[in-house]
C-alpha cells in the first residue's frame, strides 16, 4: 500500500475501540442468550468478527503488524436454526463431484451394463450410448444408485471431489415437482438441521498439523490415503 493510502493512526485507534465495543456487546449477548442458537449472539459474533478483521487490516496497513486472532469465516457458517421444533417433513440434499480420470474404464463398465440387458434393450434414453463418455455416464447412473457409484467410483474410472450433504426440516412436504429444476436454490439455510462437507481442503489442513517426526512408520501408508467420511 502506498503512503498516501495508508490509514492514519487515529483510524487504527478508532478500529481498536470498535473491537472493544463489539467485544462487550458479544459478551452481553452471550450472558443473556435464550438458547444455543440465539440470533442475538449470532449477530454479535458477526459484528465482532467484522470489527476484528477491520482492525487487523488497518493495523497491518499502518504498522505492518498483525493480531494473534484468527477469525473464522462467518460467510460459510450456517445461520441459527429457525425451523419447526417438531418438523413433519425433511429434505436431504446431496452433491458429490467427480473427475473422469480413466475414460476407457468408464466406457468399458457402461458397455458391460449394456451387454447384459435383455433382448438388446439398453438403459432407457441411452441406446448405444456407451461409445461416448457422457453417454456412458448416463448408462451407469441410470443403472446404479448414487451411493453405489460413490462406493465403487474407482471401478468406474472416477475420482472423488468435494461433497456436501444438507438435512433440512419443514412443517409440510414440498409440492410435487416444485424444486426439481434447482434443488439447492429452494433450501432455506435457517431450516438446515445439520450439514456435512467433505473436501480435499480439509485434508490439506489436517496434513499441515502432522509432525512428520511423530508419524508411526506402520501408519504411513494409511496417513497418505485420502480422507473418507461416512457415507449417508
Amino acid at each position: 500500500m502506498s503512503d498516501a493510502a495508508q490509514p492514519t493512526a487515529a483510524e487504527v485507534r478508532a478500529a481498536a475501540e470498535a473491537v472493544k465495543t463489539a467485544l462487550d456487546r458479544h459478551l452481553a449477548a452471550v450472558e443473556r442468550r435464550s438458547g444455543e442458537d440465539d440470533p442475538a449472539v449470532y449477530e454479535a459474533f458477526n459484528e465482532l468478527a467484522a470489527a476484528a478483521e477491520e482492525y487487523d487490516e488497518l493495523l497491518y496497513d499502518r504498522y505492518d503488524e498483525v493480531t494473534p486472532f484468527e477469525i473464522p469465516g462467518s460467510e460459510d457458517a450456517l445461520p441459527p436454526y429457525t425451523g419447526p421444533e417438531e418438523p413433519n417433513a425433511l429434505s436431504v440434499l446431496i452433491r458429490r463431484d467427480y473427475s473422469v480420470v480413466e475414460p476407457q474404464r468408464l466406457l468399458a463398465q457402461a458397455q458391460r451394463v449394456e451387454a447384459v440387458e435383455e433382448a438388446g434393450v439398453v438403459t432407457a434414453g441411452f441406446d448405444a450410448a456407451s461409445g461416448t463418455v457422457h453417454g456412458a455416464l448416463g448408462v451407469l447412473f441410470g443403472e446404479f444408485e448414487p451411493d453405489e457409484i460413490a462406493s465403487r467410483h474407482k471401478e468406474f474410472g472416477l475420482e472423488e471431489g468435494d461433497s456436501t450433504l444438507w438435512v433440512t426440516a419443514s412443517d409440510e412436504p414440498a409440492e410435487a415437482g416444485e424444486w426439481l429444476e434447482a434443488p439447492f436454490d429452494q433450501a432455506d439455510t435457517h431450516q438446515v438441521v445439520c450439514r456435512f462437507d467433505v473436501s480435499a481442503v480439509f485434508d490439506d489442513d489436517a496434513d499441515d498439523d502432522i509432525d512428520p517426526d511423530l508419524t508411526d512408520p506402520l501408519e504411513e501408508d494409511e496417513a497418505l490415503q485420502p480422507h473418507q467420511a461416512p457415507r449417508p
